[in-house]
């Protein structure tokens, strides 16, 4: 066996190594100035450079669907895509962790550090094809997080959302460890290329397999909040400073089911009629369970919060299509499109709820959106874009991603999961609606912060553009993403 590391493979990991020396610049100057933090718009601005270059080299070396490190990782569509989803989430995150009253401050050199470092992580998560990779990939992404959450100014919400988080995300961790140590008991290696090719006649005749590659399933339905793993989520969210909820809500949710995906390409649901039933209906629970909860929300970040485990079962739902398509690249782009435009939509939400806070522990609820409309009609009007979005109302980019996701479901005869699919949209509308309802037909007196906010503003503006202007080009965009996983 060769294990010698060439050239190639430093090229192909070229991304990562990037993000993470950009990652010590603020690090580094921080200690070379006597533990003086440096100006906030330059720490941000290198962090940002950085993230621009490591972005440009995956786009270089990312999508050839070369291996590196004896094919431990991979660069194909799915790594190029994921990767961009995540280092453009990671960045949006990062410009509101500059003007949020949470974050902002004494230790932004250290956070900026470990948000690259988190995306990192996440860069391994997306290209590894060996579970061992996986799960270095996702314990540095976490890692990372559990510490961001933890360094919140805020005293009391924060410290809880961090323990739960370290504690749940653990046991995740550890379930899906044990899922590796079955399958490689059963198989004789960890490489998802390896067992591939036979993993549904795996499933059919070993019960080890088939009792590893369901704790490894488990272990991804922690991650994303696929019910009813999802208990820790709306906890987490509402207690985490706004900026890491949405890195965590888009960057993480992407790169956990792009790892997610690459487990269930191996059709191994194929080989047992039980794992691919138990999996059908997750994604309904997880869709019926995120929408009438947030139906009863009244705080804005803990119904965006079960919105997100809604839309985990939707994502689901494509990523099954995927794994029992002949053509799993049409059911994968589904998937692609839907987290690239949920990213968007998600993210902007988020952001206008970050601009709401007037301090690290005022928390926002809908009805402080009373009046919101005519103080700021502008942000009114992305926030209206961005709700409509994630409802699935034409002509938005969220519309036609449910479109690509339930079509190809359909394609594969799961026409009862496109179904509860398309009834789950329906209730959520209602809740999505109430929002914009609160903004534009009652009187109030909300506002955004005081403080400056003019890269957070400048970033919502841009992505409410980009889902109107994606929307219409959709078509182009999808057979690009599809193109690029041939």
């Amino acid at each position: 066996m060769n294990i010698g590391i060439g050239l190639s493979d430093i090229l192909l990991v070229s991304p990562m190594l990037a993000l993470f020396l950009a990652s010590l610049i603020p690090l580094t100057v921080k200690v070379l100035r006597g533990n003086r933090e440096q100006n906030a718009i330059v720490t941000l601005s290198q962090a940002l450079l950085g993230l621009i270059v490591s972005a440009g080299l995956l786009m270089v070396f990312g999508g050839a669907g070369k291996t590196a490190f004896n094919n431990g990782l991979i660069f194909d569509g799915v790594t190029l895509w994921m990767g961009l989803i995540a280092l453009f989430s990671a960045a949006v995150a990062m410009i509101m962790m500059y003007e949020n009253p949470a974050t902002k401050g004494k230790q932004f050199s250290e956070l900026i550090f470990l948000a690259m470092s988190s995306a990192v992580g996440m860069l391994i998560l997306v290209s590894a094809v060996d579970l061992l990779m996986v799960f270095i990939g996702l314990e540095m992404m976490s890692l990372s997080l559990y510490l961001m959450i933890a360094m919140s100014h805020e005293e009391k919400l924060s410290k809880e959302a961090a323990l739960k988080y370290f504690i749940l995300g653990s046991f995740a961790s550890a379930l899906f460890l044990y899922g590796v140590a079955f399958i490689f008991g059963s198989t004789g290696g960890t490489n998802i290329l390896g067992f591939m090719e036979n993993a549904a006649e795996l499933v059919q005749n070993s019960r080890l397999f088939l009792f590893g590659i369901s704790f490894v399933i488990l272990g991804f339905c922690f991650k994303v909040s696929i019910a009813p793993f999802h208990a820790w989520t709306p906890d987490v969210y509402q207690g985490s400073p706004t900026p890491h909820t949405a890195f965590m809500a888009t960057a993480v949710k992407a790169v956990s089911f792009a790892a997610f995906l690459r487990v269930i390409a191996t059709k191994s649901l194929i080989g047992s009629d039980h794992l691919f039933d138990m999996l059908q209906w997750l994604a309904v629970i997880t869709m019926i369970v995120g929408n009438t909860a947030a139906i009863m929300q009244n705080n804005l970040k803990r119904m965006i919060a079960y919105s997100s485990v809604a839309h985990s079962g939707y994502v689901l739902v494509g990523v099954i299509t995927a794994g029992v398509s002949d053509d799993g690249a049409f059911g994968a782009s589904g998937v692609i499109f839907y987290l690239l435009s949920y990213a968007l939509m998600t993210l902007g939400a988020f952001a206008i709820a970050s601009m709401l806070e007037r301090s690290e522990s005022h928390i926002v609820n809908i009805d402080d959106l009373a009046g919101f409309a005519k103080k700021r009609p502008m942000l009114s009007l992305c926030l209206t874009v961005f709700l409509l979005s994630l409802a699935g109302i034409p002509p938005t980019l969220g519309f036609f991603g449910k479109f690509y996701l339930f079509n190809a479901a359909i394609g594969e005869g799961l026409l009862w999961l496109a179904i509860w699919g398309v009834l789950n949209s329906v209730i959520a509308v209602y809740y999505y609606l109430r929002p914009i309802v609160v903004m534009y037909m009652k009187d109030g007196e909300a506002d955004v912060a005081e403080y400056s906010l003019n890269a957070t503003t400048v970033t919502v503006v841009v992505m409410a553009v980009a889902i109107i202007v994606l929307g219409f080009v959709s078509g182009p965009l999808f057979s690009a993403v599809e193109k690029s996983l041939l």
